[in-house]
């Protein structure tokens, strides 16, 4: 018996952007499985592509990608989407969602290739080529240099995403205040003055949850933008604590980790608010990566972690404990590589076209060649005094402006105050995976 084999492919193509090449020669570029050759595709995309029983599909950082390998009496069905729940739809309108199970589909992880045969059953397992080895501690140990190459990078990304872009486009960032929303806010500002276009078109959002007080960022980023003389880029979203809908955010994000579910129902929030006040807008850039880039996350939440672990690991928050370990999850991926969705769904949720230029690999390029075990001596409030350090001088190099630095705070600590977050998200992990399975009970 000759098996047929069969490919669906529910991605938008429209969303893959290029700066180097077209759609047709990414797909042929990742056909061919040579690390290098998809390398050197520059842009946000995710691929599927196919000849006979071999399909290979990459990604970008920014794209989250999954699958779904169906059975048939006439070989097997590969169903690859952005979501879940896009695949339990079409395996439902082919008559096979009796085979499904959200925890049987597989999340393709970013900076790999990965590998499947169709050739019936049992199904082997995919095969997994590095596509993305940026070089370790390969920069001195200099912060004004580090700086200045680290938003450099950032600017030049910020500079091909506007080229691709409508002109007259307006453009929002999400904004709290923060190094990574502030740096982006300034270098986004700079760069549109440099190319020459009205920086009129850029506006702040920033998400003001408000139940008994304002949430901190707001006065953060009037702080912030004051200092920088740019106040009149500010635009607040409010909202109602009430207006906050667990279920809602964990059918949207498709995950169940706890601090993903409370900054996707920030950012839910303040997409939706944009949307009704903006009815037309597209694009949305934010500062998501930055934490990842610069390895600043509190490592004692964490009882997996050590300074070591953090500092010694390639791209240890980008990728998890990575592919082929023991902790990598085939259903989820592991680290921003998973974790993107958070900004992701949302945006995608109401409309928007969002940019992460901390997730582009020149810019992790750059990130991963600090010294960073020379620069902190392995020492942990040294590691998280380097961020805002490198940052702030890099911005300073590229922009003149003297960029402000606050103290490290979440998404969803800044949008509303913690306590009353804590009322409205009190759920566990667990809890959130319950919520999550039940869609599919």
């Amino acid at each position: 018996m000759s098996y047929i084999s069969r490919v669906v492919d529910l991605l938008d193509p429209s969303l893959n952007t290029f700066t180097n090449l077209t759609l047709d020669e990414a797909r042929d570029r990742v056909l061919t499985g040579d690390p290098a050759s998809v390398r050197d595709i520059d842009g946000s995309f995710a691929i599927v592509a196919s000849e006979g029983v071999t399909v290979r599909l990459a990604r970008s950082m920014d794209r989250p990608m999954r699958y779904f390998l169906a059975k048939r009496h006439e070989g097997p069905a590969l169903y690859v989407a952005d979501r879940i729940d896009v695949l339990h739809q079409a395996l439902t309108s082919d008559g096979l969602n009796a085979q499904f199970h959200p925890t049987y589909t597989r999340m393709v992880p970013a900076h790999h290739v990965v590998e499947l045969a169709l050739i019936g059953c049992p199904d082997p397992s995919p095969t997994y080529t590095r596509f993305f080895a940026p070089e370790r501690a390969a920069l001195p140990a200099d912060l004004d240099e580090i700086g200045r190459r680290y938003v450099g990078t950032l600017a030049d990304e910020i500079a091909k995403w506007l080229s691709r872009i409508d002109s007259r486009a307006p453009i929002g960032v999400a904004f709290s205040g923060g190094i990574d929303s502030g740096s982006v806010f300034l270098v986004t500002y700079h760069t549109m003055l440099r190319l020459g276009m009205s920086p009129q078109r850029l506006k702040a959002f920033v998400l003001n949850i408000t139940d008994r007080g304002d949430g901190p960022d707001l006065d953060q980023a009037r702080s912030f933008l004051s200092t920088a003389g740019l106040s009149l880029f500010l635009e607040e979203i409010s909202a109602d604590a009430n207006e906050l809908d667990v279920c809602e955010t964990v059918r949207v994000l498709e995950d169940y980790k706890a601090l993903d579910v409370e900054c996707a129902a920030m950012g839910l929030r303040l997409c939706r608010g944009i949307r009704e006040r903006y009815p037309d807008w597209r694009h949305l850039v934010d500062g998501d990566g930055g934490d990842e880039n610069l390895k600043d996350y509190p490592i004692e939440e964490n009882a997996e972690l050590t300074i070591r672990s953090v500092v010694d690991n390639l791209m240890l928050y980008q990728e998890g404990w990575g592919v082929g370990r023991i902790k990598h999850s085939l259903t989820y991926s592991g680290g921003l590589s998973r974790s993107y969705a958070r900004t992701y769904a949302p945006a995608r949720r109401y409309g928007f076209d969002g940019f992460s230029p901390y997730t582009r690999p020149s810019v992790l390029e750059v990130a991963e060649g600090i010294p960073f075990a020379e620069l902190t001596g392995y020492d942990v409030p040294t590691l998280y005094s380097l961020k805002g350090e490198i940052v702030r001088r890099g911005v300073k190099s590229l922009t003149g402006i003297d960029m402000p630095i606050f103290p490290k705070r979440r998404f969803q600590h800044g949008a509303i105050r913690e306590d009353i977050m804590r009322q409205r998200l009190a759920g566990s992990e667990a809890e959130y995976r319950r919520a999550f399975d039940a869609i599919y009970a």
